[in-house]
């Protein structure tokens, strides 16, 4: 059976099974006609497909009489960013993010570089199912160019960043160890480490594309990531995903500091330096509130996705934000989630801090967090929502996504994914065998609807 997904992320699916050069101009086409002319920013993460992909793309585009800026393999904030900055009229980062090696996608920005709103994606989805393929003529073709410096403009652009102090980090000379699953940030995250004056030990900084391990930054698949961490005395550890838009961190102590942790500590360092709102996602962790109820801020939360998370810090204008997947979203710089932002953001946190980061992280609210999900056939995850909600209504319930129940000592946050066939579910709790127990709790009771 083919895998093809298209939603708000984009479109997403396995390369030769669902994905392949007919989906891929049909679905460039359309975006091509949706942005109406301009140029285009394109770039790409590591992975072997992303060259066969970024071909066909690059070549939809020219047909359709748009101007390709190629700004190579790189992170896909870094295409977000390089939009904003060269005015372009929309982007297109060529990565599937965390999904293993056969997968591969098209993240479609507009032209402010932040992926589509819902109504703009509604637009969208009408000319795929609506417009025929019209290509120019010879000489009305686009024009292709390569822009060499993307990454290095976006890097620097980080290191000028208000509240980041990049000559005090570098006395503190911190040692770190950086996994980049040999994605997009093999390159440009030592990079930003060392003018930093960090001492880096590299992990899977090759631009292979082959992926070492499940790419996806869990706990359960940096077990030796984390093992380095402790045997090499480092200050902490840098993990990203293969494009770069999520960062999480391990402790001095080799132990996870909780990719939940990582916006939490984004969130506690802005507060402290300037008031403001905050905006997460609806599965983010409750310590976000926690934090910014210390500063008198308030929170919103969003739906899942970075375009929710997005439009809804412009609604309130929101300083700081993000996703509780590890996914920092500062709009000093822009709106995109950023795992480079996050790593200066942590370092600067880590130095007036002055201890360790295992101490830190005692610092920041202590919830434990558990994260499943179960595989879809042939079922419908909408109705397997509905079947959820009826037997848990009466509960404080918040249907904006999915379903999320709140307790007084936990909650549960069941959702389907935008991009697989599955259903998520977050439970968090004070503790770890708490979150356990109702996670085998809730898990009993999905796959009995699943299955049933």
């Amino acid at each position: 059976m083919a895998t093809l997904m298209f939603s708000i992320s984009g479109l997403r699916g396995i390369v030769g099974n669902g994905l392949d050069p007919e989906s891929i101009v049909k679905y460039t086409s359309a975006f091509a006609d949706f942005t109406g002319k301009g140029k285009i920013i394109v770039g790409r993460d590591s992975r072997i497909s992303g060259e066969m992909v970024r071909n066909i793309c690059v070549g939809t585009l020219l047909a359709k009489g748009l101007d390709v800026i190629d700004i190579g393999i790189c992170p896909t904030p870094t295409v977000q960013y390089t939009v904003k900055s060269e005015k372009a009229s929309g982007g297109i980062a060529i990565s599937a993010s965390h999904n293993p090696n056969e997968w591969n996608a098209l993240k479609l920005m507009n032209s402010s570089g932040q992926f589509l709103s819902p109504e703009e994606f509604s637009l969208l989805n009408n000319l795929v199912n609506s417009t025929q393929n019209k290509f120019k003529i010879w000489n009305e073709l686009g024009k292709y160019s390569y822009y060499a410096n993307g990454i290095s403009v976006h890097k620097n652009a980080v290191l000028n960043l208000k509240h980041i102090d990049v000559a005090a980090i570098k006395k503190r000379k911190f040692r770190i160890l950086v996994d980049c699953v040999n994605g997009a940030g093999f390159k440009i995250v030592p990079e930003l480490l060392r003018d930093l004056g960090c001492d880096v030990i590299e992990m899977n900084c090759d631009s292979s594309g082959i992926f070492p391990r499940l790419p996806e930054p869990l706990p359960e698949n940096l077990t030796t990531t984390m093992k380095a961490v402790k045997d090499s005395n480092a200050d902490l550890g840098v993990v990203v995903d293969p494009d770069v838009d999520r960062l999480v961190l391990i402790t001095d102590k080799g132990e996870p500091f909780s990719e939940e942790n990582t916006v939490a500590l984004a969130v506690k360092f802005i507060l402290s330096k300037e008031k403001g709102n905050v905006v997460v996602n609806l599965s983010t962790t409750r310590g976000v509130e926690d934090i910014a109820s210390t500063y008198g801020c308030k929170v919103f939360r969003s739906p899942v996705g970075e375009a929710n998370v997005v439009k809804l810090m412009k609604e309130v204008n929101a300083i700081i934000g993000g996703e509780g997947s590890g996914g920092v979203i500062y709009p000093e710089l822009h709106y995109g989630r950023d795992a480079l932002v996050g790593i200066a953001i942590t370092l600067q946190q880590l130095l007036e801090f002055g201890g360790t980061m295992d101490a830190l992280k005692k610092t920041l609210p202590q919830y434990s967090v558990v994260k499943k999900k179960i595989g879809l056939t042939n079922k419908n995850p909408d109705e397997i929502i509905d079947l959820l909600y009826n037997r848990f209504h009466g509960e404080q319930i918040n249907k904006d996504d999915g379903l999320r129940i709140d307790f007084p000592d936990h909650s549960a946050h069941f959702r389907k994914s935008i991009t697989e066939p599955l259903i998520r579910l977050i439970v968090e709790a004070k503790s770890g065998d708490i979150a356990g127990n109702y996670m085998d709790n809730y898990m009993g009771i999905l796959s009995t609807i699943v299955e049933g």
